[in-house]
Formats: C-alpha cells, sequence, structure tokens
C-alpha cells in the first residue's frame, strides 16, 4: 500500500508541514509492516483470513481519539 499523498485536516486542508509529512510517512510504514506481520502469522498460524481482517479492523475501529473529552 502506498503512502497517501495527502493528509487531509479536519477544515479539509492538507499538512504541509515537512516534519508532519515525514513523521506520517514514517508511521505509515511502520504500521502497515507491523499489521502485515500480525496478518501474515495469524494466517500461517491458521487463523481465518477473513477473520484476521475483521479483527484488525475492529481494532482500527475502536481507536479513541486524542481529541475525546476536548472540542474535536
Amino acid at each position: 500500500m502506498v503512502t497517501p499523498i495527502i493528509w487531509p485536516q479536519n477544515d479539509g486542508q492538507p499538512v504541509s508541514c515537512v516534519e508532519k509529512l515525514k513523521m506520517l510517512e514514517e508511521n505509515w510504514q511502520e504500521v502497515q509492516d507491523v499489521l502485515r506481520d500480525a496478518f501474515e502469522d495469524a494466517v500461517l498460524m491458521g487463523v481465518s483470513e477473513q477473520v484476521m481482517r475483521d479483527r484488525l479492523a475492529e481494532l482500527v475501529a475502536g481507536l479513541v481519539s486524542p481529541h475525546q473529552g476536548r472540542d474535536a
């Protein structure tokens, strides 16, 4: 999966800070690597591919925003 070119902010404007973009790209790569490894390990150990995809999607859907409790 390719790193997204544009990272939109809440107002729709793209993030433009070079350092922020660099960090977003590094984080994106790390997340891909970890998820790919976890997915492959689970499937190789006999877990259903669809179940693992569903569990990973649930994990992402359950992430709590750091803005929770504040005006987002």
